[in-house]
């Protein structure tokens, strides 16, 4: 790995947090602006994919039932995306999360993949529940700055590039779907690590 921060010293944007050399904390920090950006990059992505794959689908789609369950429907939200009728006619909520697989790196007892993983749980501990009484399919699409996906995401892109490849004869569509989400996502981390890249005097 290429060291990138000088270390031990604080993050510039929170203030809150060393970095090591590699910019560990310089990678998932929440204050970043391109945090968001790369979310939504990714959403936008995915909701392409689905509309180019022929699937129905809506970004941002307000449920009326999705919220933090502590603090009941006075949270209301949108779905990231609402794929119609994806499952025994039941419409299904994607909801992305993203993560560092760095977190936790310095603890004892770090376990690779535990970040994402915890994630998606905690995704499905906060939403699945809603949407199956309201008669809807909950999907946590979780992922991690490195690329990688959880199984949920796994398996519904897998099913996304069925559709895809029964719709092209194309070699280059078989693996349009991941592919194309995996580059995305790499994407978004390189914007985020060049933006906060420390200034060099010429």
């Amino acid at each position: 790995m290429i060291p990138l921060f000088p270390a031990d010293d604080p993050f510039p944007v929170c203030r809150k947090c060393c970095l090591d050399s590699f910019g560990e904390h310089a990678v998932h920090c929440k204050e970043l602006p391109g945090f968001k950006y790369r979310h939504d990059l990714v959403r936008d992505v995915l909701y392409d994919v689905l509309k180019r794959a022929g699937i129905s689908a809506k970004k941002e789609a307000q449920v009326n039932f999705l919220s933090d369950p502590l603090e009941g429907r006075s949270t209301l939200r949108p779905v990231d995306i609402l794929v119609f009728g994806w499952e025994g006619g039941k419409h299904a909520c994607v909801d992305l999360t993203v993560v560092s697989p760095l977190v936790g790196l310095r603890d004892h007892g770090f376990v690779t993949g535990q970040a994402i993983t915890k994630a998606e749980a905690g995704k499905v501990a906060k939403h699945e529940k809603a949407c199956i009484e309201n008669q809807h399919v909950f999907i946590p699409f979780a992922f991690d700055t490195f690329g990688a996906l959880a199984s949920d995401p796994v398996q519904f892109l897998k099913r996304v590039q069925q559709v895809v490849s029964s719709n092209t004869a194309h070699v280059k569509g078989q693996n349009f779907v991941f592919s194309r989400v995996g580059f995305t996502i790499q994407k978004g981390v390189a914007a985020q690590l060049v933006a906060r890249l420390p200034a060099i005097g010429l």
